[in-house]
């Protein structure tokens, strides 16, 4: 009945209101159905992920903006419930998928033995062998922050066949839309739990009783009032945003090869190729229907790109080329976001200074203690991080993206960092 490896069950380690539990009480758990409906679902543990982004401004300067996204996660019993049953609805959703013909379409929180560089290098070629068209990139306001729990509701129990959600799936819905959750340093605080070692000689973050008295009878516990919005960081919440938009998907695909065009979504990023005589129709469309789903477009995103032969090359109206996933295409070149350039430009000066600081810190010890001092940052540490000698970073994706895409240009982007690293080592 299940897969060898049981692809739903997967150990975490993080410190929860729970201790991890083992595949056979998981499984005890997730079997029963009417279990499930009346378990009863702990409070996730809510903290934020500060990102800072770069872009280029209408006058070409680069404008630094701090992004925060919230991740809220579960409990360990209630992460294996999740797990189980986006097991479960994610095989219902591949079947529609397949039925509806859109699995060259939905790109993200799939299994599709691709990733963001084979996207983007589709979209180029297709656009390539299309030549004279448009490409119309919208993207979803706060797309998880707004999922409306009505409309979810919806299509949930649509997907399974039925006019109303079993009481199992009823109960996994209402956690995940009428959720609360805690916030983790308020919490820590409370319970004497170190933010940098929280698992030191803990399996769990509090007993029950320090749970009631401490947590729930502290007021620590918030709910989420509103009608609308589902965590992310849940091992449910991924899928469920696609289960969410699969009629949207259906009709913009339909009407885009109607029209000769092609259609693709990746999370909360659309991307329309038409004929230029369809750009604003197919534009208008995709708002009214994202309305539709109780959702709005953000229109600092939006970007309509043309594109035209001349010369016998393929052309980007106007300065700006079109970004997709990372990526930039004007006709011709296929490159790396220049933003996303400087954004590890900066990181890595800054990782060397921060080296710098450690090894001024360990001399002065090694003074202290009659030692003689290093003059060698840590190289290899630097070289893993920042370099085209480490295995997984910036630099290594980027010339895998040069070598899958056939890109020079993109390695000409890349080359300068090598010496950038060198310069900013030798200060």
């Amino acid at each position: 009945m299940y897969p060898k490896k049981h692809a739903w069950f997967k150990r975490r380690g993080y410190l929860h209101f729970d201790s991890p539990v083992s595949f056979k009480k998981a499984l005890k758990l997730v079997n029963s159905p009417k279990r499930v409906s009346t378990h009863s679902f702990y409070p996730l543990i809510h903290y934020s992920i500060k990102s800072f982004k770069v872009k280029l401004n209408a006058a070409g300067e680069i404008e630094p903006k701090w992004k925060t996204r919230d991740i809220k996660y579960a409990a360990h019993l209630d992460s294996h419930i999740y797990a189980y049953y986006s097991w479960l609805l994610g095989k219902r959703y591949e079947e529609e998928v397949q039925r509806r013909g859109l699995h060259e379409n939905v790109l993200a929180f799939r299994s599709l033995g691709k990733n963001n560089i084979d996207f983007a290098n589709d979209v180029f070629e297709i656009i390539k062998i299309t030549g004279r068209c448009s490409a119309v990139a919208l993207d979803i306001t706060g797309f998880f922050d707004n999922l409306n729990h009505l409309v979810l509701k919806d299509v949930w129990s649509k997907l399974l066949g039925h006019e109303s959600l079993p009481d199992d799936h009823f109960a996994v819905y209402k956690s995940l839309t009428k959720y609360s959750y805690v916030d983790r340093t308020t919490l820590f605080k409370a319970l004497g739990i170190s933010l940098n070692n929280p698992k030191h000689n803990r399996h769990r973050a509090c007993s029950a009783e320090e749970f009631r008295e401490k947590v729930r009878n502290a007021g620590l516990i918030h709910r989420n009032q509103n009608d609308f919005g589902i965590p992310q960081g849940s091992p449910v919440s991924a899928l469920l945003s696609n289960i969410y938009m699969l009629d949207f998907d259906s009709k913009m695909k339909t009407t885009l090869e109607n029209q000769g065009g092609h259609y693709f979504r990746y999370c909360d990023d659309m991307l329309f190729i038409t004929k230029p005589i369809f750009r604003d129709d197919v534009e208008t469309l995709a708002v009214n229907e994202i309305k539709k789903l109780k959702l709005e477009i953000n229109t600092d995103k939006t970007e309509v790109r043309d594109f035209y032969r001349y010369g016998g090359q393929l052309r980007c109206k106007g300065k700006k080329s079109l970004q997709y996933l990372g990526f930039t295409f004007d006709g011709e070149r296929k490159l790396i976001r220049s933003a996303a350039l400087a954004k590890f430009s900066n990181r890595m000066k800054a990782g060397v200074r921060s080296a710098r600081k450690t090894v001024r810190r360990t001399n002065s010890e090694l003074l202290k203690n009659g030692s003689p001092p290093s003059e060698l940052l840590r190289k290899k540490k630097l070289y893993e991080r920042y370099s085209h000698l480490g295995k997984r970073n910036f630099l290594t994706y980027g010339y895998r993206a040069a070598k899958k895409m056939n890109s020079n240009a993109i390695k000409k982007q890349l080359k300068p960092m090598w010496s950038r690293l060198q310069k900013e080592m030798t200060k």
